[in-house]
């Protein structure tokens, strides 16, 4: 039974990169509209807000382009000055709306890329080729070439064949903007010998180092092996360099996240000691570093730690140190500047309160999710915190992501 055609006038977009719309039934949610634009659409029957996408456009915006239909890429069809203005509002609608805040949100900093920028994929491995994973549907979409990703990537993607990478189901690339090297994990059960073969189409294939991990729920979470070649590579992140691997956590962007890195040192400011919680390898610590005597980064990831401690050591710093552990075991820390970057979940009650009860008086916040920065803030406001500068930085040209960087004083 096919779903119902809706003629909709799109308000605004809204998180995720949804065109509003309203008919007498309540709201509608539209996939691939832009605001102004009347269209029909194909929209799911259901309670509550309705979600739907778009079949024909009635009247176009002049801010729709033509993009490829990714599911990676929901806001491709948006030019790319229309979408750095969409995200900022994205950040001024949940300040409003969930921060219940009125507050000046900065014009968001551009990618120094808007295509090719991706130093890191994962891909589904089917008989058919590379695939995404759909979004939209229950089955992969299978695709030649992915215009996100570094050149990089896409060449050594060009000279794979996915039956050679069997019994692999999945695999992840990065690579560096600085050097050009690629980094693969395979993903799939068995012992690495059982991968040995796609071990070698990949290094015949150009890249640098073949890990493997086991599936798992949580992406990495079963443990990751060394297969051939190196572990990780070398990136520029603003002004420091750090050592990254297919399966470790960095941003995707490197110019664009160094940006807000320097970003976020200058609203930390100088002091004596800033903890850098969720701080991963250390990047943003780095950044810090030259304006506080001593910088404490603390995460739980043993290989970021592992892989920070050895950049620190190969640049000579003597005033960055690494600790395991939550961010709500920071209170004996005694900083006073903190800068937490945390998961999309944002900070959790613990986290809130032990800053609250803390030394620091200020805090440098930046964020991947507005709804969780919001909701965060909103509440360290209650708590006395006064927010001061917001500013968006966009990471990922092309889709509806954003990040913040703010800053907090009390």
């Amino acid at each position: 039974m096919s779903e119902p055609l809706l003629t909709l006038e799109i308000e605004k977009l809204v998180a995720g990169g949804l065109g509003l719309a309203r008919d007498d039934s309540g709201v509608v949610l539209v996939r691939g509209a832009l605001p102004g634009e009347r269209v029909t659409a194909e929209v799911r029957p259901g309670k509550g807000v309705r979600q739907g996408r778009v079949t024909e456009i009635l009247r176009r915006s002049p801010d729709r382009v033509d993009a490829p239909d990714l599911p990676t890429a929901d806001l491709a069809h948006a030019s790319y000055a229309a979408q750095l203005e969409y995200k900022r509002g994205f950040v001024q609608e949940a300040l409003q709306r969930i921060a219940k805040m009125q507050h000046e949100v900065e014009p968001t900093v551009a990618s120094p890329q808007e295509w090719n920028y991706r130093n890191t994929a994962q891909y589904l491995i089917t008989p058919q080729g590379f695939a995404y994973r759909e979004r939209r549907g229950s089955g992969p979409l299978v695709f030649e070439k992915d215009p996100l990703v570094m050149p990089q990537i896409q060449a050594i993607l060009d000279k794979l064949d996915p039956q050679q990478l069997d019994p692999a189901t999945e695999i992840a690339f990065r690579a560096s903007t600085l050097t050009g090297e690629v980094v693969a994990a395979l993903i799939g059960a068995g012992e690495p010998k059982k991968f040995l073969r796609a071990s070698d189409h990949l290094m015949d294939a150009g890249v640098a180092g073949v890990s493997l991990a086991e599936p798992a729920g949580k992406r990495f979470s079963a443990g990751v092996r060394l297969i051939a070649g190196e572990n990780d590579i070398l990136e520029q992140f603003g002004d420091v360099q750090v050592r990254v691997s297919a399966a470790g956590f960095a941003q995707v962007n490197p110019p664009a996240a160094g940006l807000a890195y320097a970003h976020a040192a200058q609203l930390a400011g100088k002091g004596d000691h800033a903890a850098d919680l969720y701080g991963g390898a250390g990047a943003i610590a780095r950044h810090l570093a030259p304006n506080f005597r001593r910088v404490t980064v603390l995460d739980t990831s043993a290989e970021a730690l592992a892989r920070g401690r050895q950049d620190v050591a190969a640049a000579g710093l003597k005033n960055v140190t690494y600790r395991h552990g939550d961010a709500a075991e920071f209170a004996e820390m005694g900083a006073d500047v903190i800068v937490v970057d945390p998961p999309r979940a944002g900070l959790d009650e613990t986290a809130r309160q032990h800053i609250q009860h803390s030394t620091a008086d200020r805090l440098v916040y930046i964020s991947c999710d507005p709804a969780t920065w919001a909701r965060d803030v909103g509440e360290l406001a209650r708590y006395g915190w006064k927010l001061g500068s917001v500013t968006p930085h966009d990471f990922y040209p092309q889709t509806s992501h954003i990040e913040i960087v703010s800053v907090l004083n009390r």
